[in-house]
């Protein structure tokens, strides 16, 4: 079971506890809740002067899940383990969803009106815009909204931005509330192997001990696990060359695909074409998909190294690993395959880890909220109110509170996430469901609102 976090009076983190001990500072009145997620608990008095074991923070980033585990070096004991799910696809869809609701209202009000100039740039124009007069204004005598400016050193797209922001968001407070004294982040592309043995090369280097690790863990996240011809799953799959290579068929990962044992043989040397002459719709599919990038890999690649650097702010030393040795120090252990046991496998300094017990806390990003002056409908027109004061009766959406109804016909204790309303009806959002028309009377805090929900 994952420990629990103790800090002193004076906030500093001290060696973390079994939840039978947390328990009994509690009820001995020796200790208060600090925090409901992560649970951390604050003594009351001056705790003797004990050695503090420092602690691993270990991240394996990904662009839907990114798996944390703070892992003991000394002992391999797994301390703690969360799982975050980033909403930056949710926030790709939003923007592109509110750029043609604006598309479409412009369209509508000023039908003859030319894209704003940072529009037009963006799109690769390099030379003016055809309506642009010389004196710097539109058809229309409408001055310019903006220039066209290259976007700063650095940049990311706001969607990717989120992930980092998570990120650096849970390593900030995990800081504060254990003894953290290490940092190690999978970083995707570093090759851990030439890195031990810079003049490795030829055949050495071909059939080291992480060969074939990279290649077979992005097949396996570009082809889902299965196999590319008859689709079957949970059975062991072999690197397959699309294009047979005894006809000229090449290494490149675009010409490599997973494929079990019995596809495998049955395909042989045949063309795809012909091997799939019968199944139109998945040799479409298979050379479709055998071209595309992996969108989850590329949003990865594109934020690895901006992770790293707000990593190294911390002034903590920083570890990094390959996927491929992560992926080799979880089978050599006989590990699961899951985000946060990845975590606690990154890097060359992971130890013979102990994960007996861990639950892992699962958070999800929901953001703060939206400053939309309406909800529209899918056509972008206004079809509902949105309340201008945030807080109701002490409460905000997005608060976790508990509520003890003790009479009418939802007598019961219901615990989750409320969304509030100006006439003090509450609804909660349950692990067995929505539960609507809570009053307010009946709720009591337990986690303020800070832009994550929470489960187990």
């Amino acid at each position: 079971m994952s420990k629990v976090f103790v800090i002193d009076t004076n906030k500093n983190p001290l060696n973390p506890i079994h939840p039978a001990q947390a328990r009994q500072l509690l009820r001995n009145g020796k200790a208060a809740i600090f925090r409901q997620f992560p649970f951390t608990i604050i003594l009351k008095k001056a705790h003797p002067d004990t050695p503090v074991e420092p602690l691993r923070i270990k991240i394996d980033p990904g662009s839907k899940i990114t798996g944390i585990a703070i892992v003991n070096d000394a002992s391999g004991e797994v301390v703690f383990a969360a799982e975050i799910k980033h909403r930056g696809f949710a926030i790709h869809e939003s923007l592109s969803s509110r750029k043609q609701l604006r598309r479409s209202r412009r369209n509508r009000k000023t039908r003859y009106r030319q894209p704003p100039l940072h529009e037009w740039f963006r799109k690769g124009n390099k030379q003016p815009c055809p309506k642009q007069r010389r004196d710097g204004q539109q058809c229309g005598g409408r001055v310019p909204q903006a220039t066209a400016t290259a976007d700063p050193e650095g940049w990311l797209a706001p969607s990717l931005q989120s992930r980092i922001d998570n990120i650096k968001t849970w390593v900030e407070r995990l800081h504060k509330v254990a003894p953290i004294e290490a940092i190690s982040q999978e970083l995707v592309r570093f090759d851990m192997q030439l890195i031990r043995h810079p003049n490795i090369q030829g055949k050495e280097y071909q059939q080291g001990t992480l060969f074939g690790y990279e290649t077979r863990e992005y097949l396996l996240e570009k082809w889902n696990r299965q196999c590319a011809y008859c689709g079957i799953k949970d059975v062991p799959l072999q690197i397959e060359h699309i294009h047979c290579r005894a006809k000229g068929g090449s290494d490149s990962i675009t010409n490599l695909t997973l494929s079990c044992e019995k596809c495998n043989q049955k395909k042989g040397t045949k063309d795809l074409r012909d091997f799939l002459k019968k199944d139109s719709t998945r040799l479409e599919k298979i050379l479709k998909q055998a071209k595309q990038p992996l969108a989850d890999a590329a949003a990865v690649n594109a934020t690895r190294f901006a992770l790293l650097e707000i990593l190294k702010a911390t002034n903590l030393p920083v570890e990094t690993g390959s996927g491929g040795l992560t992926k080799f120090n979880r089978t050599q252990q006989a590990l699961l395959k899951l985000h946060w046991i990845d975590a606690a496998c990154v890097g060359k300094s992971t130890p013979i880890l102990n994960i007996k017990e861990v639950r892992p806390l699962l958070i999800t990003a929901n953001g703060h909220g939206t400053r939309q002056m309406c909800r529209t409908d899918k056509y972008g027109f206004p079809n509902r109110h949105c309340s201008r004061t945030k807080f109701h009766f002490g409460f905000q959406t997005g608060d976790i509170v508990k509520a003890v109804v003790t009479n009418g016909k939802k007598i019961g204790q219901y615990v989750g996430r409320i969304a509030t309303r100006a006439t003090g009806s509450f609804n909660i959002s349950t692990k067995n469901g929505l539960v609507q028309g809570i009053s307010h009377k009946y709720c009591k805090h337990i986690h303020k609102k800070d832009g994550y929900s929470y489960a187990f």
